[in-house]
């Protein structure tokens, strides 16, 4: 084993920014990072071996301590309890003879939960030893099981339980879909390969590139909006040694799963997105942030760039153009929505903690490895392809005046056609509904749970920077759900376990409201719990990023726009609150907290 560690740090060049990668490869080496290995990886990269623990715990996917020959993480997102994970989970339990969060004696199953993998519009759905199995039935979880007792290996698991069900790629040997619905620009089939880096960028500059991005008003499609051209502009303005581009493909956000389908179907047009950006910026080294819950996509992705490299689409002096040499890599994250964060994902690039980062100075400035950094997400990229292909005035024929293009959406829940939908910004949730087939709908949520859960009466509002701005996920829930329980509850467990604990109010407020929730769910609770959730929800903007930010949404759009529901728990008698102690719940939170506090051993 310690020859095995050995290799995997010298094949990173023994760097401590590569740790990621190196526990990453550790992991899947003996299922787990143990502390002979901890101690091998802080010796030769020179670290304490407090420092290494510390990156493991914060991660979902690292472990100290052996998840099984078979680790199944079940997906416990609100889409996934819709469509019948609790059946799936007991049908787990009974037949490995477990409990979730434990391994068989023999070391053979480990069951664990985990939060939204991407795949919301095929669920139920579970991730094992880094392959992803959809639509569970219990049935199918019979034989998964029977399987794995009788040896098959993975590739033996996927064709005996899902057979011609698998993907039309097969080098990607998985058996999820894509579920393309609608397509627009980015997802149409008029796309070809490289055209624009080898016939359009040897005649224009740099400068003329982020000119047209500009001239586009193309914004960040993440779900921040900030205008894309000038990123680029003032990234290639900033002053460092190297220039590095970044795409974010850490779709964390609960019901967001279009990155997955734009990787999958068109990872050319994402890649070239990305050289094209490094060519505006000045930049020759790009990485693609991936988040681990798509791990099975890797020799895919890898064959892709290869392929690229061979054809001069990537590589030394791209399309003939003197000095303009451009590569990427893969980095995966290992578990952490907060990644999604620009400043901790760089932080977790540099083989950290995915802890947030101060700001300023701003990635543009002093970002991966303190040079001069744009991130942009996967359909930012690809979007700025066809935007040099065809001309910034052209891209402005689509969408709205402050909302120009088009806009994929996650669309999963109550419908009959989930899947992913590429649509002209300004497209109404009416509309939408429509194009789905979904009836009798109590609530959409926008954005998903960091957004804004409206009801019918906001129907009529249209996807957009001005009005229902969105990065692409979008829940619908018919009238037989439970929002309050099943949803509202569900969204804010998972804000709780997702908290980097680096904030003090990200840190307690969210497992406040939610024991302020339980108590209203449980009959007990009074009218001013209603005022001190709205109260507490402000409290949370003092947090360092979004995710703190918006940790109290789920609570606070619903109270907003379905209040009636919440009054109908309430004591009818009592007018006043009693017995609710605020210092006592905060107390109770700090044992919920997921992530350690961030040390050192000289602390």
């Amino acid at each position: 084993m310690e020859k095995s560690v050995k290799q995997i740090i010298a094949k990173y060049n023994t760097n401590q920014t590569r740790l990621m990668d190196i526990l990453i490869d550790t992991q899947e080496l003996q299922g787990f990072i143990g502390k002979e290995a901890v101690s091998d990886i802080a010796d030769a990269l020179n670290m304490s071996q407090a420092d290494i623990e510390q990156t493991i715990t914060f991660y979902h996917f690292l472990s100290t301590e052996p998840r099984g020959k078979f680790a199944i993480y079940l997906n416990d997102s609100a889409v996934a309890i819709m469509y019948g994970q609790r059946a799936i989970k007991e049908t787990f339990e009974k037949e490995v003879g477990i409990k979730f969060g434990q391994v068989t004696n023999d070391g053979l199953i480990g069951l664990f939960n985990t939060a939204c993998i991407g795949m919301n519009d095929q669920e139920p759905a579970a991730i094992i030893n880094n392959r992803v199995f959809t639509k569970l039935t219990p049935y199918r979880v019979r034989e998964i099981v029977r399987y794995m007792r009788e040896g098959k290996n993975m590739d033996e698991l996927i064709n005996e339980s899902y057979g011609d069900g698998k993907n039309h790629l097969p080098s990607l040997k998985s058996m999820v879909s894509s579920n393309i619905r609608r397509k627009g620009m980015i997802l149409s089939d008029s796309y070809i390969y490289g055209s624009v880096t080898k016939n359009i960028l040897p005649g224009i500059s740099p400068e003329a590139v982020i000119a047209e991005i500009k001239h586009s008003n193309m914004r960040g499609r993440g779900g921040a909006g900030f205008p894309t051209g000038l990123k680029w502009e003032f990234c290639r303005r900033a002053k460092g040694d190297k220039h590095y581009v970044i795409c974010n493909a850490d779709e964390g956000e609960p019901g967001t799963f279009k990155d997955r389908v734009i990787l999958t179907e068109k990872p050319e047009l994402v890649f070239e997105g990305m050289a094209l950006a490094g060519y505006a910026i000045g930049g020759d080294e790009g990485i693609l942030y991936l988040r681990y819950e798509y791990r099975y996509m890797k020799e895919y992705l890898e064959d892709v760039l290869a392929v690229m490299r061979k054809n001069n689409v990537l590589g030394e002096n791209i399309a003939g153009i003197e000095g303009f040499t451009f590569d990427i890599r893969i980095q995966f994250g290992a578990g952490a929505y907060v990644c999604g964060e620009e400043s901790a994902l760089l932080e977790s690039l540099e083989g950290k903690r995915g802890e947030p980062r101060d700001k300023p100075p701003f990635p543009v400035e002093k970002g991966y490895l303190n040079q001069p950094t744009i991130i942009n997400n996967v359909e930012t990229f690809a979007t700025a392809v066809r935007i040099i292909e065809n001309g910034g005035e052209w891209f402005t024929q689509f969408g709205t005046e402050d909302s120009t293009g088009t806009k994929i959406l996650s669309i999963s829940g109550d419908c009959m056609f989930p899947g992913v939908y590429e649509v002209n910004w300004g497209f109404n949730v009416e509309d939408m509904l429509d194009m789905v087939g979904a009836y009798n709908v109590q609530a959409v949520q926008v954005g998903g749970p960091s957004g804004t859960l409206i009801g019918p009466d906001e129907f009529h509002r249209t996807l957009g920077y001005s009005d229902l701005s969105t990065g692409g996920s979008m829940i619908i829930f018919n009238k037989q759900r439970d929002l309050l329980r099943d949803v509202v509850l569900n969204f804010m467990e998972f804000f709780i376990d997702e908290s980097c604990g680096s904030c003090s109010t990200c840190r307690n407020m969210p497992e406040v409201m939610k024991n302020k929730l339980v108590r209203i769910l449980n009959g007990n609770g009074v009218k001013s719990d209603l005022t001190d959730l709205k109260a507490w929800g402000k409290v949370l903007l003092a947090s360092r990023c979004g995710l703190g930010q918006t940790a109290g949404n789920p609570i606070i759009s619903s109270l907003k726009n379905f209040r009636p529901l919440y009054e109908e728990l309430l004591q009818k008698e009592k007018e006043f609150d009693q017995g609710f102690d605020l210092e006592a719940s905060v107390q109770q939170s700090c044992r919920y907290v997921k992530r350690i506090p961030k040390f050192h051993l000289h602390e």
